[in-house]
């Protein structure tokens, strides 16, 4: 008579788990069948955030069942129900988290917010909400929070200073998000010379992703105390300056109207070149050692646009040059020789 009272409860539990279990999966693969039709990614998100804690919710309605059918003692029951209260606080704070995370992330890209969608702004949402549900349950158990509050207060004191570098690095890349000097996606030059894109900001490091697909690992801290150069603020278009050597016999008006007229027709053909504004000439920096100096300067829509636009200007120069007659002269020297004698003279 003892063992039915636990085999039946126990046998009815696994059936029901595993009958709303195959109705999960059943479920779920219609709801990606409905999700894939649709032109929003909402749905895709929530069902991608509820599909692993659904588990969890089977488990603990077939506990449920099990309980409701059964003799056990209520002492018995009692730890059984906070155990399926558990699993359920537990499963949803999850699927919040996720699903927050996530909603957020998508909401900054279609609105185009000024917002970065980093490493630590995401774990900071999430770990928020994480938090909170640790507490419910906390509160479920039957166990006072505010001691454990003051507790976390007095021991918090001896982490923050065994953990300077690693609060450091938080605190200088909640400050960086804050302050939006630099952002996901930004073009800047380093300190130290080196250049690359903002890939991530993660609650220790700031990568920037180089040119040559290489990653330079930052510490958020030494970050926030450099010099940095952010090509993408205010905005991300910048001047090109080309400079030009002409010879001291070319017309320097001449000089201009070619350069402006080159720089004019490639707008439209080199990617990234910028017609507004207009491009446009400089005598600058003027009277060279053997030649006649000007300097171009036209936009481009952004940093690594200079690379290309450089390129395919400077060969357009150098190919109208010669049909006009226009020459870029070698450095000259004027050698003056004297003989011994008169040296000693």
């Amino acid at each position: 008579m003892d063992i039915n009272r636990v085999v039946i409860p126990a046998a009815l539990a696994l059936l029901s788990a595993a009958v709303l279990f195959i109705v999960r999966t059943v479920a779920f693969r219609l709801l990606h069948k409905w999700a894939g039709k649709t032109e929003t990614r909402i749905d895709d998100i929530i069902i991608g955030s509820v599909k692993m804690p659904s588990v969890y919710w089977c488990v603990a309605i077939g506990l449920y069942m099990g309980i409701a059918v059964s003799d056990l003692p209520e002492r018995y029951v009692i730890y059984l129900t906070r155990v399926i209260h558990i699993i359920i606080i537990f499963s949803i704070t999850f699927a919040t988290a996720n699903l927050s995370g996530k909603l957020f992330k998508d909401y900054v890209h279609k609105t185009a917010l000024p917002i970065p969608t980093t490493g630590l702004a995401y774990g900071i949402l999430k770990g928020v909400i994480i938090v909170i549900g640790f507490l419910i349950i906390l509160s479920v158990l039957g166990i006072s929070i505010t001691p454990l509050i003051t507790a976390l207060g007095v021991g918090g004191l001896a982490v923050a200073l065994a953990l300077q570098d690693t609060l450091a690095n938080l605190f200088a890349g909640i400050h960086i998000l804050v302050e939006k000097s630099v952002r996901i996606g930004d073009f800047v030059k380093l300190e130290t010379g080196q250049e690359g894109y903002i890939y991530d900001i993660t609650w220790r490091t700031t990568r920037v992703k180089m040119l040559p697909n290489n990653m330079v690992i930052i510490p958020n801290s030494k970050l926030s105390q450099s010099i940095v150069t952010n090509y993408y603020l205010p905005e991300k278009r910048m001047s090109l300056l080309i400079p030009v050597g002409v010879s001291y016999s070319s017309d320097p008006g001449k000089v201009e109207r070619v350069l402006v007229e080159e720089a004019k027709k490639a707008v439209g053909d080199i990617p990234g070149l910028l017609g507004d504004p207009e491009p446009f000439v400089r005598f600058i920096p003027g009277f060279g050692d053997s030649s006649l100096d000007f300097t171009l300067i036209c936009q481009v829509g952004e940093f690594v646009d200079q690379y290309l636009a450089q390129h395919e200007l400077r060969k357009r120069i150098f190919n109208r040059f010669k049909e006009e007659g226009i020459e870029i002269p070698f450095p000259h020297r004027t050698v003056y020789m004297r003989e011994e004698k008169e040296w000693r003279k």
